[in-house]
């Protein structure tokens, strides 16, 4: 299965929302596995999400852009918003300082076979 989905997102939540529902649409089309799809949609929203909120702080001046294939039994998503970026350590986020901020980055880090953080570029790949 070769799938493709290249998308620049306005750093608008709303519009955020609105493109993630029509991508996960498409998804819906060509992925059976609920559990899967649950996992991609997690990751997208964390990726996307983040990289507006944080990376581009809602300035709907900025996108972020969106790279999603499915190809190979692999489905990797890149995600680089305008911002300056981070650094990103998994030992950083302690649970039980019950903090909200870098929680999505931990779970996404989870839920992905590979994971990397490049400054303002986050790269997801989950084998399926």
């Amino acid at each position: 299965m070769n799938f493709r989905i290249v998308q620049t997102i306005k750093s608008d939540l709303i519009n955020v929302r609105l493109t993630m529902e029509d991508i996960l649409e498409e998804l819906c089309k060509i992925i059976n596995d609920e559990s899967l799809l649950f996992d991609i949609r997690l990751i997208l929203n964390e990726l996307v999400v983040n990289s507006a909120l944080h990376g581009n702080n809602c300035d709907t001046d900025k996108f972020v852009k969106l790279f999603l294939e499915i190809r190979d039994k692999k489905i990797k998503i890149e995600v680089v918003d305008e911002g300056c970026g981070f650094i990103y350590d998994r030992t950083d986020y302690d649970p039980l300082e019950l903090r909200c901020c870098g929680r999505g980055l931990v779970i996404v880090d989870g839920l992905s076979d590979e994971f990397y953080v490049d400054k303002n570029k986050v790269v997801s790949i989950k084998y399926i």
